[in-house]
C-alpha cells in the first residue's frame, strides 16, 4: 500500500509540475501545484489500492465458498484384469 501511495504522489508531483510549468507560472506558484497534485495523487491511489486489495480478498473468499466439482470417473477405462 505504500509502494502505491508513493507512486502516486511521484505522479502528482510531476503531473502538477508539468502543467504548472506549461501555462508558465512562477516558480512558487508551480511548487505549489505539484505539492498538492502530489497529494491529491497520493490519496486516489491509497484509495484504488484499498479498493482493489478489497475486490481481490472478496473474489478469493467467493473462489473458496464455491462448490467443489465431485471427482469424475474415468470414462472408457480398461479394467484390470481379475488376480487368481
Amino acid at each position: 500500500m505504500k509502494s502505491l501511495m508513493l507512486i502516486g504522489a511521484l505522479l502528482g508531483f510531476f503531473i502538477g509540475a508539468a502543467f504548472s510549468l506549461a501555462q508558465a507560472d512562477a516558480w512558487p506558484a508551480t511548487i505549489w501545484h505539484a505539492c498538492a497534485a502530489a497529494y491529491l495523487g497520493c490519496l486516489m491511489l491509497r484509495w484504488w489500492g484499498h479498493a482493489w486489495r478489497k475486490s481481490l480478498a472478496s473474489s478469493i473468499e467467493e473462489k473458496e465458498r464455491a462448490p467443489q466439482p465431485a471427482a469424475s470417473k474415468t470414462i472408457n477405462a480398461i479394467p484390470k484384469p481379475a488376480r487368481t
